[in-house]
């Protein structure tokens, strides 16, 4: 299955599609393939043959890229599928988190964030505190977005 295909949240599925007018500020949408938040959005008329137009300005919930579309507002649109997850934080090897849920289950295979948040990580770590971490899951893409102390 590609990134592209309809999706289905019961299967594990990736994307489920809506009509480009349902789209809302703040909520979720696909742009050239990337999960993103809508931070702009604008309908436009364009003539007396042509279809409403929706205009959508969005960050890649992972990169933070600013991404643009035009997009008539009839049409359908892809809408990622996004699952947040805390975990507990055990530990940093090379990188990458020590995590563990709620049933004992361990996980390595999420960077440590870059930039503030990842350098606070670090620093609570390095003075003993017992923290939380939310872990933003979507198009088999993960990232830390957040943190608290247990």
């Amino acid at each position: 299955m590609s990134d592209y295909e309809e999706a289905n949240v019961e299967t594990g599925e990736l994307t489920s599609k809506m009509t480009c007018s349902s789209a809302r500020k703040s909520g979720y949408i696909l742009i050239k393939g990337r999960p993103c938040k809508i931070v702009e959005l604008s309908s436009s008329n364009t003539g007396k043959h042509g279809h409403s137009k929706v205009h959508l300005v969005a960050l890649d919930i992972f990169t933070g890229k600013k991404l643009e579309d035009v997009v008539p507002s009839t049409h359908e649109v892809e809408v990622p599928h996004i699952s947040r997850t805390e975990y507990k934080l055990n530990g940093i090897d090379g990188g990458k988190l020590q995590l563990s849920d709620n049933q004992g289950n361990n996980k390595d295979d999420v960077a440590l964030p870059e930039g503030e948040i990842g350098q606070q990580i670090v620093d609570s770590v390095e003075k003993g505190d017992s923290l939380f971490v939310t872990i933003m899951k979507a198009m088999n893409e993960e990232a830390c977005i957040s943190y608290r102390n247990a």
